[in-house]
């Protein structure tokens, strides 16, 4: 079953379930070393699948929200879940279906991003049935995602340690001023290794156009081919040689994260040779952004 949640649809699965575990696997294309993250209700929830850490505390008031965060797991949860890791992700979502969901079913859910692997997230439903179709019948249709972007992964599992593994809606600056110094993983493992958390592979979230990136502020070098051009927002005297496209007229970078990944889907497939894509001041939210688009870019 594919559900909402405040960032992206998720393939939804019983995170105890081997079977409803094998079968997500199955329809994303995703490869075992790549882990799932588990959500619950709320942190009764996650003391079931994972240990405490006393940092918690400190960041608990950002759950229910976009936040994963990777401790140690408990036995129950199977390797298929962990890509048989001895730490697991987890999150408390926002989004009230997904939370209903939660509650009804009484299990945490594993939901990895509704969609074939490495492709672009999908946040509306019709982007599921686009990307997945008959294979998943089951689609919560809970409008487009607020976010747009997949949750920060904050990695706890070491006691005198904490890394960000994944940059998103929740700002390194936001996690620091809370828990002090983070270490921030910009190298990942090669695809034959199991990852520490999902969206860490090199390429990801990639359309089948090529992605070509340019600085903030700049303008991109055209060639004499069809091409689209991503602007964060809207400029003065855009390039008459390609087409043009704004992600958010004001420059929001909410507002622009949260089209980013439906205006790749609507351009992929429409005949052009680049997607050229400006990046975002590297700060808050725009940090996410630029890793989405740079992974996007990968080849």
């Amino acid at each position: 079953m594919a559900l909402p949640t405040e960032t992206v649809y998720g393939l939804a699965a019983d995170a105890l379930n081997e079977r409803a575990l094998a079968q997500v696997f199955t329809i994303k294309g995703r490869p075992l070393l790549d882990p799932l993250i588990v959500h619950v209700l709320d942190l009764a929830g996650l003391a079931e699948v994972a240990e405490s850490d006393p940092r918690l505390a400190k960041i608990a008031h950002l759950w229910p929200g976009p936040l994963t965060v990777v401790l140690r797991r408990k036995a129950v949860v199977p390797d298929l879940v962990t890509a048989g890791k001895d730490t697991v992700a987890v999150r408390i979502p926002a989004h009230p279906l997904f939370r209903e969901v939660l509650r009804l079913a009484a299990r945490p859910l594993a939901a990895p991003s509704a969609n074939p692997f490495g492709y672009v997230s999908p946040t509306k439903a019709e982007h599921v049935r686009a990307s997945l179709g008959e294979r998943c019948p089951w689609i919560v249709d809970g409008g487009p995602c607020q976010h747009g972007l997949e949750s920060t992964i904050l990695d706890l599992s070491a006691p005198d340690r904490a890394r960000l593994l994944r940059p998103g809606p929740i700002s390194i600056e936001t996690l620091r001023a809370l828990l002090g110094e983070i270490e921030e993983v910009t190298r990942t493992a090669g695809p034959q290794v199991a990852q520490d958390a999902p969206g860490m592979l090199a390429r990801h979230y990639s359309p089948a156009t090529q992605v070509a990136l340019f600085p903030y502020g700049t303008l991109p070098v055209i060639a004499n081919l069809r091409s689209a051009i991503l602007f964060l927002g809207r400029r003065v005297s855009p390039p008459t040689n390609a087409d043009v496209f704004i992600l958010s007229e004001s420059g929001s970078m909410e507002e622009a994260a949260h089209h980013l990944f439906d205006l790749l889907r609507q351009l992929d497939g429409r005949g052009y040779a680049t997607i050229h894509a400006e990046l975002a001041p590297p700060v808050g939210l725009g940090v996410a952004f630029n890793d989405r688009l740079t992974r996007a870019a990968a080849r």
